[in-house]
């Protein structure tokens, strides 16, 4: 498994995350007992993933803490978030949060603490009246790094990330980041390196990179909204793999595998998260990240292709 340092944190991490939530939710979706669930995260821990991404709202910190049971804690980089999308967060409810955290994933610190799916409009309240207090958890040891998450399905050009970057309070920023919407380069990523801000990215995988016809509806609807030149997706000679995904698929075993490697080795990021609910499909994600990079120019013919998007995350037309 690849490693990379994380911004200004110095925290040494996979370039693969382990992500506990989304779909699969580390199998509590699929019916996996806790005990399977816990097996899943061992598993990745043994193939060298070494940061873990989870939430509150995920319901699977204590799955986390169970697969911790017996292991080196100081080689695991643990994140954890708290929700701040339609609910009142105040210091105190963020203390009870953060300490049930604590509980449920049987550590007394957590590397990367995050605000979750925060939005623009209420950001500025956090900064003024949570940020406060998450640094006083800091000084308490509770926390070693502060975060944001956005909400990429409502703020699609990262409008309260830029205002994070311009404040540059935060360590770590989780961004919404794919190969159909590539806004996160210059929107988030460019001063994010210049501030070395550790990046994790969520979002590589979606609906529309899951399979080859998925992504051909998307293409589909984003050429009637203009945002794709139906030309850039035709063939450019008469080899049918000049076609739009075949191109694509010629140099990776799945689009997910290629989606994966598009972010990995995009400038700035430094880990991306990959959620999972069985061991296949955790095996073929570690294959994933441990395949080279794609070539130059089917990066840079994704980059053209796609280098208008901004009304999609991936999951919806």
């Amino acid at each position: 498994m690849q490693t990379t340092i994380l911004g200004r944190t110095n925290l040494t991490v996979s370039r693969m995350g382990l992500g506990a939530g989304g779909h699969s939710r580390l199998g509590r979706n699929a019916d996996l007992t806790d005990a399977q669930s816990a097996d899943l995260v061992r598993r990745a821990l043994d193939h060298g993933v070494n940061f873990i991404d989870t939430a509150e709202g995920y319901g699977t910190e204590a799955i986390i803490g169970q697969a911790l049971q017996g292991r080196d804690r100081t080689a695991v980089v643990l994140s954890t978030k708290k929700s701040t999308r339609n609910e009142q967060v105040t210091p105190d409810t963020l203390q009870t949060s953060l300490d049930q955290s604590l509980k449920h994933l049987g550590t007394d610190y957590i590397d990367l603490y995050n605000l979750h799916g925060v939005v623009p409009q209420d950001y500025a309240y956090l900064v003024n009246d949570i940020y406060p207090a998450l640094q006083k958890a800091q000084q308490q040891g509770k926390i070693r790094f502060l975060g944001l998450s956005e909400m990429f399905n409502e703020d699609f050009e990262h409008t309260m990330l830029q205002q994070a970057l311009a404040d540059d309070l935060w360590d770590v920023l989780m961004v919404g980041f794919n190969l159909l919407n590539q806004t996160a380069r210059a929107n988030v990523f460019a001063q994010a390196i210049a501030q070395n801000v550790g990046i994790q990215i969520m979002f590589a995988v979606r609906k529309a990179l899951s399979h080859p016809d998925n992504l051909r509806e998307f293409t589909d609807a984003l050429v009637e909204k203009g945002q794709i030149d139906p030309a850039d997706l035709r063939l450019s000679s008469g080899r049918s793999l000049d076609a739009f995904p075949d191109f694509l698929l010629s140099e990776a075993p799945s689009l997910p595998d290629a989606a994966y490697r598009f972010c990995r080795d995009e400038p700035g990021v430094h880990v991306v998260l990959s959620g999972t609910g069985n061991a296949d499909h955790l095996d073929a994600n570690l294959a994933s990240f441990a395949r080279p990079p794609l070539t130059q120019e089917t990066r840079n013919r994704l980059v053209h292709i796609f280098r208008r998007v901004n009304s999609t995350t991936g999951q919806a037309v």
